[in-house]
């Protein structure tokens, strides 16, 4: 995986205190990542630092659309993303904790890049399913040549055919009409 340098934060030769960055998410950036899942996109980060001594603290704020395949019917598909999260840096030769939301760098570390996380976070904040909505009278909006393939007219119930129950379940249905 290639780096995107746009996001590394050089925190050595900053003080204790609070510190405001901005980064915007696009294409190259997508690209970097070497994925399938997003190939393109803009979503935009507000990153609040908070620096001490021994630790920084992140906040992530972001919103924005990536461009994604359709899992119906594999044309592409913009899909709206945002959300907040927190990374907690601390600086250790040795991690000491299997926290969640916890890093450890080592003490000689001087920077670090927050690319990874923010891809995670992006793909994280993406729907289980990625479809394309339907329409106002409930007929997908995905393409009509590949639904072709999906959808086998001869298959689909009729309003004709009566629904087979199994039996017990009727005998049931008698008791509770008692």
């Amino acid at each position: 995986m290639n780096r995107y340098k746009d996001t590394e934060i050089q925190f050595s030769g900053l003080k204790s205190g609070s510190y405001n960055y901005h980064y915007t998410l696009k294409k190259d950036f997508f690209e970097s990542m070497e994925n399938e899942i997003l190939t393109d996109g803009r979503v935009d980060f507000e990153v609040k630092l908070e620096k001490t001594e021994r630790t920084l603290m992140f906040y992530f704020t972001f919103s924005g659309q990536v461009l994604t395949q359709c899992d119906r019917c594999l044309g592409e598909l913009e899909v709206n993303v945002s959300g907040n999260e927190m990374l907690c840096v601390k600086f250790s030769d040795t991690e000491t904790s299997e926290e969640e939301d916890v890093v450890y760098l080592p003490e000689k570390a001087y920077s670090i890049n927050l690319a990874q996380w923010m891809y995670e976070y992006v793909v994280v904040a993406m729907p289980m399913q990625c479809v394309h909505p339907d329409d106002e009278d409930g007929n997908p909006t995905c393409d009509p040549e590949m639904l072709k393939y999906l959808i086998d007219e001869d298959q689909l119930p009729s309003e004709e055919d009566e629904p087979t129950t199994d039996p017990r379940w009727d005998k049931l249905k008698e008791l509770n009409n008692n």
